[in-house]
């Protein structure tokens, strides 16, 4: 799970699963990534996955800002990227399309040690247009509107046809009332399965 701070995932992952992360609001609760097992279905055709509450991202991560490049790293060993965007007023961001731009271009920005040898010069004084896109960018994602709540309408909306507009898979939730919980729960087993 990928988002600014306070997003909701922590939260999302204390709900799916039994990890107990601590969960306060102000930024940066979460300093290390939190795992936690989810399981679908029933015996015998129960499911399980691991999923990893990373801490929030922010602008210029990939250049290390809120320790972003460690985060990052982290964020290379999944298999699917599930974006979390508040869509309440209580970030005090806003436009959930910013913060959605912002996050993923810090995941395409991100350089890490692992790419070839022919990406070095990237790495430091090169215009940040001419950085090869780093596979992060082209990762399976998820985008989930959170705390829908206390949702701010507007920004619901708006974060839903940008994201149809991208032709992503798209769910609103709310970790607190359970909103939307078990269908996202059940779309990530499906793409961990495929």
């Amino acid at each position: 799970m990928v988002g600014y701070p306070n997003a909701g995932k922590s939260t999302l992952i204390s709900r799916i699963s039994a990890a107990r992360p601590k969960i306060a609001d102000y930024p940066f609760t979460t300093l290390e990534p939190n795992l936690g097992v989810v399981t679908v279905g029933e015996e015998p055709d129960l499911e399980s996955f691991v999923v990893a509450d990373m801490p929030g991202l922010i602008e210029g991560a990939h250049l290390g800002s809120g320790l972003g490049t460690q985060f990052l790293r982290h964020i290379e060993r999944t298999r699917l990227l599930v974006h979390l965007v508040d869509v309440s007023d209580a970030s005090g961001r806003p436009d959930p399309v910013a913060d959605f731009k912002v996050i993923n271009k810090e995941l395409a920005s991100f350089t890490s040690k692992n790419l070839p040898k022919e990406f070095d010069a990237f790495a430091d004084d090169a215009e940040e247009e001419s950085k090869p896109e780093h596979p992060l960018a082209n990762k399976p994602m998820i985008v989930v509107a959170t705390k829908i709540d206390s949702a701010n309408p507007d920004k619901l909306k708006k974060l839903a046809a940008h994201i149809k507009r991208k032709k992503l898979e798209f769910h609103a939730i709310s970790a607190v009332t359970g909103e939307g919980i078990e269908d996202l729960k059940w779309s990530l087993a499906k793409h961990l399965r495929d």
